[in-house]
Protein backbone atom coordinates (compact mmCIF):
# COMPACT_ATOMS: atom_id res chain seq x y z
CA UNK A 1 0.00 0.00 0.00
CA UNK A 2 2.81 2.49 0.83
CA UNK A 3 4.76 1.56 -2.42
CA UNK A 4 1.28 2.76 -4.39
CA UNK A 5 0.93 6.01 -2.76
CA UNK A 6 3.97 7.33 -3.07
CA UNK A 7 4.40 5.83 -6.77
CA UNK A 8 1.07 7.83 -7.27
CA UNK A 9 2.99 10.88 -8.79
CA UNK A 10 6.64 9.48 -8.92
CA UNK A 11 4.98 7.52 -11.81
CA UNK A 12 3.53 10.23 -13.36
CA UNK A 13 6.62 11.95 -13.72
CA UNK A 14 8.72 8.97 -15.37
CA UNK A 15 6.89 9.24 -19.05
CA UNK A 16 9.44 10.32 -21.45
CA UNK A 17 11.23 9.14 -24.84
CA UNK A 18 14.61 7.57 -25.46
CA UNK A 19 17.66 9.52 -26.67
CA UNK A 20 16.10 12.93 -26.91
CA UNK A 21 17.74 16.28 -25.21
CA UNK A 22 15.79 18.49 -23.25
CA UNK A 23 13.48 20.77 -25.19
CA UNK A 24 11.87 23.95 -24.17
CA UNK A 25 9.04 23.54 -21.86
CA UNK A 26 6.19 22.54 -22.69
CA UNK A 27 4.67 22.51 -18.69
CA UNK A 28 2.77 25.06 -17.19
CA UNK A 29 3.73 26.12 -13.82
CA UNK A 30 0.94 25.33 -11.64
CA UNK A 31 -0.53 24.04 -8.30
CA UNK A 32 -3.05 20.89 -8.58
CA UNK A 33 -4.32 18.74 -5.38
CA UNK A 34 -5.88 15.52 -5.34
CA UNK A 35 -8.32 13.46 -3.24
CA UNK A 36 -7.12 10.01 -3.11
CA UNK A 37 -9.13 6.51 -3.04
CA UNK A 38 -8.74 3.00 -2.63
CA UNK A 39 -9.68 1.35 -5.46
CA UNK A 40 -11.56 2.62 -9.15
CA UNK A 41 -15.33 2.48 -7.94
CA UNK A 42 -17.45 5.41 -7.93
CA UNK A 43 -17.87 4.73 -3.88
CA UNK A 44 -14.38 4.29 -3.38
CA UNK A 45 -13.55 5.37 0.50
CA UNK A 46 -11.30 8.26 0.24
CA UNK A 47 -8.41 7.57 1.90
CA UNK A 48 -5.70 10.87 1.78
CA UNK A 49 -5.24 13.60 -0.15
CA UNK A 50 -2.52 15.29 -2.59
CA UNK A 51 -0.53 18.17 -4.12
CA UNK A 52 1.66 18.98 -6.03
CA UNK A 53 3.29 22.61 -7.03
CA UNK A 54 5.20 23.16 -10.17
CA UNK A 55 6.90 26.86 -9.82
CA UNK A 56 9.16 28.15 -12.08
CA UNK A 57 12.19 31.17 -11.91
CA UNK A 58 14.46 32.43 -14.10
CA UNK A 59 16.89 29.66 -12.68
CA UNK A 60 14.63 26.30 -13.27
CA UNK A 61 11.39 24.56 -12.02
CA UNK A 62 11.05 23.98 -8.13
CA UNK A 63 9.02 20.84 -7.50
CA UNK A 64 6.46 20.11 -4.61
CA UNK A 65 4.66 17.17 -3.58
CA UNK A 66 3.13 16.66 -0.54
CA UNK A 67 0.91 13.14 -0.45
CA UNK A 68 -1.08 11.93 2.94
CA UNK A 69 -3.14 8.97 3.44
CA UNK A 70 -5.24 7.26 6.52
CA UNK A 71 -6.52 3.58 6.13
CA UNK A 72 -8.39 2.38 8.59
CA UNK A 73 -9.24 -0.95 8.53
CA UNK A 74 -10.40 -2.25 12.30
CA UNK A 75 -10.27 -0.32 15.17
CA UNK A 76 -6.48 -1.80 15.74
CA UNK A 77 -5.31 -1.49 12.55
CA UNK A 78 -4.41 1.51 11.11
CA UNK A 79 -2.15 2.84 8.56
CA UNK A 80 -0.69 6.60 8.34
CA UNK A 81 1.65 7.12 5.22
CA UNK A 82 2.93 10.61 3.94
CA UNK A 83 5.59 11.05 1.67
CA UNK A 84 6.79 15.06 1.27
CA UNK A 85 9.35 16.29 -2.15
CA UNK A 86 11.38 18.99 -2.69
CA UNK A 87 13.25 19.33 -5.86
CA UNK A 88 14.80 21.74 -7.75
CA UNK A 89 15.65 20.72 -11.90
CA UNK A 90 17.48 23.74 -13.97
CA UNK A 91 16.03 24.31 -17.26
CA UNK A 92 18.48 22.39 -19.23
CA UNK A 93 16.68 19.10 -17.44
CA UNK A 94 20.64 18.10 -16.65
CA UNK A 95 20.33 17.71 -12.85
CA UNK A 96 17.83 17.18 -10.01
CA UNK A 97 18.80 17.92 -6.69
CA UNK A 98 15.84 16.91 -4.15
CA UNK A 99 15.00 16.31 0.14
CA UNK A 100 12.59 13.85 0.79
CA UNK A 101 10.66 12.78 3.79
CA UNK A 102 8.48 9.36 3.66
CA UNK A 103 6.29 8.57 7.22
CA UNK A 104 4.58 5.34 8.12
CA UNK A 105 2.65 5.33 11.28
CA UNK A 106 4.91 8.28 13.20
CA UNK A 107 8.61 6.54 11.98
CA UNK A 108 10.37 8.74 9.47
CA UNK A 109 12.57 8.26 6.51
CA UNK A 110 14.96 10.69 5.31
CA UNK A 111 16.38 11.04 1.71
CA UNK A 112 19.05 13.72 0.40
CA UNK A 113 19.61 13.44 -3.18
CA UNK A 114 21.69 14.87 -6.22
CA UNK A 115 21.72 13.92 -9.88
CA UNK A 116 23.89 15.68 -12.40
CA UNK A 117 24.51 15.10 -16.12
CA UNK A 118 28.17 15.51 -17.47
CA UNK A 119 28.30 14.87 -21.52
CA UNK A 120 26.81 11.20 -21.74
CA UNK A 121 27.37 10.05 -17.95
CA UNK A 122 24.67 10.55 -15.53
CA UNK A 123 25.69 10.35 -11.75
CA UNK A 124 23.67 10.26 -8.64
CA UNK A 125 24.48 10.47 -4.80
CA UNK A 126 21.75 9.74 -2.21
CA UNK A 127 22.24 9.97 1.45
CA UNK A 128 19.45 8.51 3.78
CA UNK A 129 20.74 7.63 6.83
CA UNK A 130 21.69 5.25 9.16
CA UNK A 131 22.64 3.73 5.02
CA UNK A 132 25.74 4.37 3.97
CA UNK A 133 25.78 7.12 1.21
CA UNK A 134 25.14 5.37 -2.49
CA UNK A 135 26.71 6.85 -5.82
CA UNK A 136 26.11 4.96 -8.61
CA UNK A 137 25.83 6.07 -12.51
CA UNK A 138 22.55 5.91 -14.61
CA UNK A 139 22.04 5.15 -18.14
CA UNK A 140 23.04 7.64 -20.21
CA UNK A 141 19.47 8.35 -21.30
CA UNK A 142 17.70 8.59 -18.28
CA UNK A 143 15.96 12.16 -17.81
CA UNK A 144 14.76 13.96 -14.92
CA UNK A 145 11.10 14.22 -13.95
CA UNK A 146 10.16 17.60 -15.32
CA UNK A 147 12.27 17.30 -18.50
CA UNK A 148 10.25 14.49 -18.80
CA UNK A 149 6.78 15.76 -18.75
CA UNK A 150 7.44 17.58 -21.33
CA UNK A 151 8.93 14.97 -23.56
CA UNK A 152 5.80 12.94 -23.17
CA UNK A 153 4.02 15.98 -24.21
CA UNK A 154 5.76 16.76 -27.44
CA UNK A 155 5.97 13.05 -27.90
CA UNK A 156 2.12 12.87 -27.90
CA UNK A 157 1.49 16.06 -30.13
CA UNK A 158 3.49 14.56 -32.31
CA UNK A 159 1.06 11.36 -33.20
CA UNK A 160 3.22 8.79 -31.63
CA UNK A 161 1.61 6.37 -30.29
CA UNK A 162 3.74 4.09 -28.16
CA UNK A 163 7.13 4.69 -26.46
CA UNK A 164 9.43 4.17 -24.39
CA UNK A 165 11.28 5.73 -21.55
CA UNK A 166 13.98 6.09 -19.05
CA UNK A 167 13.49 8.49 -16.06
CA UNK A 168 15.03 8.99 -12.81
CA UNK A 169 13.07 8.23 -9.85
CA UNK A 170 13.68 9.91 -6.50
CA UNK A 171 10.88 8.59 -4.43
CA UNK A 172 10.19 5.11 -4.78
CA UNK A 173 13.60 3.40 -5.76
CA UNK A 174 16.01 5.91 -6.34
CA UNK A 175 16.95 4.41 -9.69
CA UNK A 176 16.44 4.50 -13.42
CA UNK A 177 12.60 3.27 -14.36
CA UNK A 178 12.02 1.91 -17.36
CA UNK A 179 8.61 3.44 -18.24
CA UNK A 180 6.48 1.57 -21.59
CA UNK A 181 4.49 4.84 -22.71
CA UNK A 182 1.01 4.10 -25.03
CA UNK A 183 -2.12 6.24 -25.99
CA UNK A 184 -5.00 4.66 -24.42
CA UNK A 185 -8.48 3.99 -25.47
CA UNK A 186 -10.32 6.60 -24.49
CA UNK A 187 -13.16 4.06 -23.39
CA UNK A 188 -10.65 2.40 -21.42
CA UNK A 189 -10.38 5.60 -19.12
CA UNK A 190 -11.53 5.40 -15.87
CA UNK A 191 -14.75 7.81 -15.55
CA UNK A 192 -14.60 11.15 -14.01
CA UNK A 193 -15.79 10.88 -10.33
CA UNK A 194 -18.64 13.65 -10.15
CA UNK A 195 -17.73 16.96 -8.57
CA UNK A 196 -19.66 20.08 -7.19
CA UNK A 197 -18.01 22.29 -9.51
CA UNK A 198 -16.47 20.96 -12.38
CA UNK A 199 -12.66 22.20 -13.05
CA UNK A 200 -11.93 23.83 -15.88
CA UNK A 201 -8.17 23.16 -17.16
CA UNK A 202 -6.48 25.01 -19.53
CA UNK A 203 -4.79 23.14 -22.30
CA UNK A 204 -5.85 22.91 -26.21
CA UNK A 205 -5.40 19.07 -26.31
CA UNK A 206 -5.24 16.11 -23.78
CA UNK A 207 -4.43 12.25 -24.21
CA UNK A 208 -5.61 9.17 -22.48
CA UNK A 209 -2.19 7.53 -21.38
CA UNK A 210 -1.46 4.19 -19.81
CA UNK A 211 2.19 3.23 -18.34
CA UNK A 212 3.66 0.51 -17.22
CA UNK A 213 6.99 1.16 -14.83
CA UNK A 214 10.18 -1.24 -14.86
CA UNK A 215 13.22 -1.52 -13.09
CA UNK A 216 15.59 0.35 -15.73
CA UNK A 217 18.46 -2.67 -14.51
CA UNK A 218 16.32 -5.08 -14.81
CA UNK A 219 13.92 -5.16 -17.76
CA UNK A 220 13.20 -8.66 -17.83
CA UNK A 221 11.15 -8.35 -14.91
CA UNK A 222 7.28 -8.13 -14.70
CA UNK A 223 6.69 -4.05 -14.14
CA UNK A 224 6.23 -3.22 -10.47
CA UNK A 225 2.99 -1.55 -11.43
CA UNK A 226 0.71 0.48 -14.15
CA UNK A 227 -0.43 4.04 -14.33
CA UNK A 228 -3.65 5.24 -16.61
CA UNK A 229 -4.05 9.00 -16.80
CA UNK A 230 -5.77 11.50 -18.39
CA UNK A 231 -2.58 13.99 -19.48
CA UNK A 232 -3.11 17.91 -20.90
CA UNK A 233 -1.34 19.46 -22.74
CA UNK A 234 -0.50 22.37 -19.63
CA UNK A 235 0.93 19.30 -17.79
CA UNK A 236 -1.82 18.80 -15.81
CA UNK A 237 -2.64 15.52 -14.91
CA UNK A 238 -6.36 13.57 -14.18
CA UNK A 239 -8.19 10.93 -13.29
CA UNK A 240 -5.27 8.58 -12.18
CA UNK A 241 -5.29 5.18 -11.30
CA UNK A 242 -2.23 3.59 -10.00
CA UNK A 243 -2.46 -0.33 -10.12
CA UNK A 244 0.03 -3.02 -8.36
CA UNK A 245 -1.77 -6.12 -8.87
CA UNK A 246 -2.26 -6.18 -5.32
CA UNK A 247 -4.26 -2.98 -4.86
CA UNK A 248 -5.42 0.49 -6.61
CA UNK A 249 -5.48 3.50 -6.09
CA UNK A 250 -7.00 6.44 -7.67
CA UNK A 251 -6.40 10.68 -7.53
CA UNK A 252 -9.27 13.19 -8.97
CA UNK A 253 -8.25 16.86 -9.70
CA UNK A 254 -9.91 18.31 -6.71
CA UNK A 255 -8.64 22.38 -6.95
CA UNK A 256 -5.91 24.10 -9.39
CA UNK A 257 -4.35 27.45 -9.66
CA UNK A 258 -2.21 28.03 -12.84
CA UNK A 259 1.05 30.13 -11.89
CA UNK A 260 2.74 32.76 -13.78
CA UNK A 261 5.37 32.16 -15.72
CA UNK A 262 8.51 34.42 -14.96
CA UNK A 263 10.35 36.98 -17.42
CA UNK A 264 13.66 36.64 -17.54
CA UNK A 265 16.42 37.94 -18.93
CA UNK A 266 17.42 37.02 -22.45
CA UNK A 267 21.14 35.65 -22.14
Amino acid sequence: MRGAVCRLFAALLAASPLGVAPALAQVQPHRAEYGLRLGSGENAPQIGRAMQDLTLDCAGWHLKRDITTEIVLTSAWRLSLGSRLDGEEPRSGNGFRYHEVQVQNGDERETRGVVRRSGREVRAEIVSPPQAPLQFTLPSPTLMPIAAIDHLIARLRTGVEAFAALVFDAEVIGDAFLVDVGELDPADLRPARKSGTPLVVPAQRSWPVAMKFTRGRAQNQAPLFAVNAQVFDSGVLDRLTVDTGLVSVTADLQSLQMHPPPTCPRS
